[in-house]
C-alpha cells in the first residue's frame, strides 16, 4: 500500500460547563479541541502548524434561514482558526449543514491523503448555542467574542450539499423542523409494526434509557445522568411533550458548548512526526449518500435506503461483516433514527454490543452538525484499548436524509484505501420510485403518518401526511380542536380517513378526520 494509507492519529473533545458570561468564543472552542487532538497524537499544540488541510464543520447558526446570525462569529471559521494555531493549510473548507458532516469530512480527507493531495489534516467542529443563547436572553455582552471573531475575512470554500432540507410546500405545513419531522417517521414505524401507543412509548424509553446509562459514564457528556425508561417517556412539567410521541427527554439538545477534533495523516507523515503506532486507528470502510431529498419524496416513512446502502458499501470496502463489529455508535437525534438505522443495518435494538459509545445526542450532547466528531473521538479511545477490534459509526443529516458511514480499527488494512465515488451510489438511490405529490388535494384522503405539535401551553396543531383517492401524497394540518388533538395522541391515526381541501388561510391544506 505504500505510505499513503490514511490513519487517524489524534482526537480531542471539550465540554464547557462554566459561566456563560466568560464562555469560549466559537474559534476558541475549535482551538481547544484541536490542541487536545494534537496532544493526544503526541505532537503538542505547536504541531498543528504543520497541517496542510483543514475542514471545519458548519455552525448551526449558519444554517439557511437561521435567525441566530446576530451571534458574533467569524465569517470564515477555517481561516480564523488557522491564524490562531499558526497553520497555513493549502486546502481549507467550511461545511454545509448536516449531522453526517464529520464522517463525510473524514471520508473526504482520507481520500485526499490516499491520493497524495494531503499529508496532515485536521477535522474540527463545535457548537456554542448553550452559552450564546444564555448571553442573548440575559443581555450579556459579546464583546469578548467580537474581539476573537473577525468578520472581514474572505468567504470560505464550502463543501457538502447546500440544498435546504425541505420545500416551501412542506414548510407551510410545519414540515421544516427536526422536532416536527422525526415524529412523522416514528409514528409511521409504530403503525407499520402494529404496536400500541403505550407499548411503543415503553419501547422508546427502554432504548434511550440504555443510551443515558452510557452518557452517565462519559466525562464529556452534556447530561451525564442515567435515567429510567419511565422517566424518559412520562410527560411532566419538566419533560413536556414537544412533538408527539416525543417528550423533551427524547429530543436531541442543541444548546450546548462542546467541540471535538481529529487529526488524520498519511502513515509516512505520522511516522515522520513520531506518532506512536499505538495511536494509529484506520478508516477501513466508508460511504456517503442521501435518501430522496425532501421528506414528502420518500418511499415511505419507516425506512432509509441510504442508511442501508451506505452500510453495505462500507462493509464491502472494509472486507468484513456486521458480526466482526465490536463497537457501535448509531446516530441518535431521536429514537426513530436509531430504530431505522438498526433495522437497515441488521441490528437488534438490544444488541449486546450496545448502540452508542457516547450516550447519544439527547444526553452526551447534540452539538448541531458536529456530534459525530465526538463519536469518532470516543471510538478512537475505545479501539485503542481493544487492539484489532472494529468500530462502526453512522452519521445522519437533515431528516433521515444525508447518511455517512465509517468503519474503524487499529488493525492495518490489507488493501489500499479506495473510496468509491459517492455519485455512483447516489444515482442508484435517486432512481428509486416514489409517490406523486399533490399540493392542492381535494376530497377524500387517508392518513399515512402524522404528529401533534406542542407549545409550552399544550398541543396547538397536527401535521398530517396523507394519500388522496388516487394514491397521491399530500401535506395538511388538522383543525385546532383540543379534543381532536388530544385524541390523536391516545389512539392510532395512521389509516384514518377524512376529507382534505384548502384551509381558510388559502396557503395550506386542512384535513378533517371522519
Amino acid at each position: 500500500m505504500g505510505d499513503r494509507t490514511p490513519v487517524l492519529i489524534g482526537a480531542g473533545q471539550f465540554t464547557y460547563r462554566g459561566d456563560p458570561a466568560t464562555s469560549p468564543s466559537p474559534t476558541a472552542l475549535l482551538k481547544i479541541a484541536a490542541e487536545r487532538a494534537a496532544l493526544d497524537a503526541g505532537l503538542g499544540a505547536a504541531g498543528l502548524s504543520a497541517i496542510d488541510a483543514l475542514a471545519v464543520v458548519g455552525f448551526t447558526i449558519d444554517a439557511p434561514g437561521s435567525k441566530r446570525g446576530m451571534i458574533p462569529h467569524s465569517n470564515n471559521p477555517p481561516a480564523n482558526l488557522a491564524g490562531k494555531i499558526g497553520a497555513a493549510p493549502r486546502w481549507s473548507v467550511y461545511s454545509e449543514m448536516g449531522g453526517n458532516t464529520p464522517q463525510y469530512l473524514i471520508n473526504t480527507l482520507a481520500e485526499r491523503i490516499a491520493r497524495g493531495e494531503t499529508d496532515l489534516a485536521l477535522a474540527v467542529g463545535c457548537e456554542f448555542l448553550g452559552s450564546a443563547m444564555k448571553r442573548a436572553t440575559r443581555g450579556l455582552s459579546f464583546d469578548d467574542w467580537k474581539a476573537d471573531e473577525p468578520e472581514d475575512l474572505p468567504p470560505p470554500q464550502r463543501i457538502g450539499d447546500p440544498r435546504p432540507g425541505n420545500t416551501a410546500y412542506e414548510a407551510r405545513h410545519g414540515i421544516d423542523r427536526p422536532i416536527n419531522i422525526y415524529p412523522l417517521f416514528e409514528n409511521a414505524l409504530r403503525a407499520r409494526d402494529g404496536r400500541s401507543i403505550p407499548d411503543h412509548q415503553r419501547r422508546m424509553g427502554k432504548l434511550f434509557a440504555g443510551f443515558s446509562k452510557v452518557a452517565a459514564g462519559n466525562p464529556e457528556a452534556w447530561f451525564p445522568i442515567e435515567r429510567s425508561a419511565e422517566e424518559l417517556v412520562t410527560v411532566t412539567e419538566k419533560n413536556r411533550m414537544i412533538g408527539f410521541p416525543y417528550p423533551k427527554l427524547l429530543n436531541a439538545i442543541m444548546e450546548v458548548d462542546q467541540s471535538a477534533a481529529v487529526l488524520i495523516a498519511s502513515e509516512a507523515k505520522a511516522r515522520e512526526l513520531g506518532v506512536p503506532e499505538s495511536n494509529f486507528v484506520y478508516l477501513h470502510g466508508c460511504a456517503d449518500a442521501a435518501d430522496l431529498w425532501h421528506p414528502l419524496d420518500r418511499q415511505d416513512f419507516h425506512s432509509s435506503p441510504a442508511m442501508r446502502r451506505t452500510g453495505q458499501k462500507a462493509f464491502e470496502m472494509a472486507g468484513i461483516g456486521l458480526s466482526d463489529i465490536d463497537l457501535i455508535d448509531l446516530y441518535s437525534c431521536f429514537p426513530v433514527a436509531v430504530e431505522i438505522g438498526a433495522e437497515e443495518l441488521g441490528l437488534s435494538l438490544d444488541d449486546p454490543r450496545g448502540l452508542t459509545v457516547t450516550g447519544g445526542l439527547p444526553y452526551a450532547g447534540g452539538p448541531g452538525n458536529n456530534y459525530v466528531m465526538h463519536s469518532v473521538a470516543a471510538m478512537l479511545g475505545k479501539l485503542r484499548e481493544r487492539p484489532g477490534a472494529y468500530g462502526l459509526i453512522t452519521g445522519n443529516g437533515w431528516y433521515l436524509t444525508k447518511q455517512s458511514t465509517g468503519i474503524y480499527s487499529t488493525k492495518r488494512p490489507e488493501a489500499p484505501f479506495e473510496r468509491e465515488d459517492p455519485a455512483i451510489l447516489q444515482r442508484e438511490i435517486d432512481a428509486l420510485p416514489h409517490p406523486e405529490i399533490v399540493e392542492r388535494p381535494s376530497g377524500r384522503g387517508t392518513i399515512e403518518t402524522y404528529t401533534v405539535v406542542h407549545r409550552r401551553e399544550g398541543p396547538f396543531t397536527a401535521i398530517v401526511v396523507g394519500r388522496d383517492e388516487a394514491g397521491r401524497r399530500f401535506a395538511a394540518n388538522t383543525p385546532q380542536d383540543p379534543q381532536l388533538l388530544a385524541a390523536m395522541e391516545v389512539s392510532e391515526q395512521v389509516g384514518r380517513s377524512g376529507t382534505v381541501g384548502p384551509a381558510p388561510d388559502g396557503q395550506t391544506n386542512l384535513f378533517t378526520p371522519d
